[in-house]
């Protein structure tokens, strides 16, 4: 299969992946808002593929992912991807070629595809968050039982949630998870196509890491310096 489809394909995939690792996050979140096992707003979204000559598109897609208990360290997402980038470099530097971050000694993740088939290979980094235009996670919460508290129905599934993704082919993804969109808006923002069989077309996110305020772009550069350290050390003389 050429490698335009099979990359089309693969981000279409990591979409959907990860609206249902948001939704999740949001769900374990609102469920231990307030209690001693309380959910922190961010979560680490680690993607891989295997070959799998039975699917579709000859390959299966493989998701880690870590959650935080809720604490200070853990609510300032540019922060929070830059203490996990020193996580990284770290690891290498301490236990060498042999690290990987699905573990099992340093692993940074706690749930998903913890295990990986032999001869998968990293393509990708994201993060899950709760804060959206809506508000700071803590807000939107709090606002669910203050309505609640008032008699007025709400469901944390009207919340929104936001997913970035960067991709081994320079592939930058936002995802913007909103139930109450319009019909036919998915809330994908995407710098490479998602149509292959679309040859020539206009693109305003081509330069999406650039775009946005001065924290969305502060994100974008300490997601993009946790991908290059797990890239250059996961990949190196390995199969991209």
């Amino acid at each position: 299969m050429p490698a335009n489809l099979r990359w089309a394909d693969l981000r279409l995939q990591v979409v959907y992946r990860s609206k249902r690792l948001n939704t999740g996050h949001l769900i374990e979140a609102d469920q231990a808002f307030g209690g001693r096992g309380a959910v922190g707003p961010h979560a680490l979204m680690l993607f891989f593929v295997s070959d799998a000559p039975n699917e579709p598109h000859g390959y299966r897609l493989h998701t880690a992912h870590r959650t935080w208990p809720q604490s200070p360290d853990s609510d300032v997402l540019p922060q929070l991807l830059a203490e996990m980038a020193e996580v990284a470099a770290d690891n290498i530097a301490s236990i060498g070629r042999e690290w990987s971050p699905i573990g099992p000694e340093g692993s940074m993740v706690n749930g998903g595809d913890l295990t990986l088939p032999p001869g998968a290979w990293y393509v990708g980094v994201g993060v899950s968050t709760l804060d959206s235009d809506q508000g700071r996670w803590y807000q939107v919460a709090r606002t669910l039982r203050e309505a609640a508290a008032a008699g007025r129905y709400m469901s944390a599934f009207n919340l929104k949630g936001q997913c970035y993704v960067l991709l081994t082919d320079d592939t930058a993804l936002h995802i913007d998870r909103d139930p109450q969109a319009r019909l036919g808006d998915d809330g994908v923002h995407c710098n490479k196509t998602l149509n292959p069989d679309r040859t020539t077309y206009y693109n305003p996110y081509e330069n999406l890491t650039q775009q946005g305020d001065d924290e969305t772009r502060d994100i974008w550069r300490q997601l993009g310096a946790l991908h290059h350290t797990l890239t250059a050390h996961l990949l190196s003389g390995r199969r991209a």
